[in-house]
């Protein structure tokens, strides 16, 4: 079941579960999208295809706030207020390492597409990447952070956070330490944008809920 945060008739706000595809993949197996069609086709009882604009993504991994748009006017504007960074985006993350109070980290980013796979490189080669994060709580070796980020790279937290040794807590791709079957401690907990309507500032939280790793901190 699929938790529904916020809707109207412009938005519809949800919190993604953990390990589920925003869209449809190689994998088969059931997104968000479409899921998310299938309950707004039952809910107003729509014949035919229902329209649901994708915004923006979470890696299928990651959980948390993610929203979508009922029609394609709302589609234009929220992309459009995307491309202007006009979207902030919180995230919390457990980091192995301890955490300064508060940094900023930038950073030039690329992308191997064929891999899946973004590495920091040269301000020539790569895209600038920037993110703030702030420590929350420190335990042992690991350290609970938000982070707010400036830019919208893809692997973004994941790659600058190992880059600056402290590598997310679970995840197997960009943490060698991290052990198979972990669940990656990054969640999307927060999201605020301007409605594309009334133009409003919107704001949604949603905090990781279940996994070892987030009651750790408790």
């Amino acid at each position: 079941m699929i938790k529904i945060i916020f809707e109207d008739n412009h938005l519809l706000v949800v919190e993604k579960p953990v390990n589920m595809p925003v869209c449809p993949d190689d994998s088969k197996d059931l997104d968000l999208l479409t899921a998310l069609k299938d309950y707004l086709k039952e809910k107003y009882q729509k014949p035919g295809n229902v329209y649901l604009g994708l915004v923006h993504r979470l890696d299928r991994p990651v959980g948390g706030v993610l929203v979508f748009a009922k029609t394609s006017k709302a589609a234009a504007r929220l992309s459009d207020s995307l491309r202007k960074n006009l979207f902030k985006k919180t995230y919390l993350a457990v980091v192995c390492g301890q955490a300064k109070n508060r940094s900023q980290l930038q950073d030039y980013l690329i992308k191997d597409s064929s891999a899946n796979r973004v590495s920091v490189t040269t301000k020539e080669q790569g895209r600038l990447a920037i993110l703030d994060y702030s420590l929350i709580k420190t335990r042992d070796d690991l350290s609970l952070v938000e982070i707010d980020l400036q830019t919208g790279r893809s692997h973004q937290i994941r790659v600058q956070m190992a880059n600056a040794s402290l590598p997310l807590w679970g995840d197997q791709r960009y943490n060698p330490q991290s052990i198979k079957g972990q669940q990656i401690a990054l969640y999307a907990s927060r999201l605020s944008f301007p409605h594309p309507i009334t133009k409003e500032t919107v704001s949604f939280t949603c905090y990781p809920t279940g996994g070892k790793i987030w009651s750790y901190f408790d």
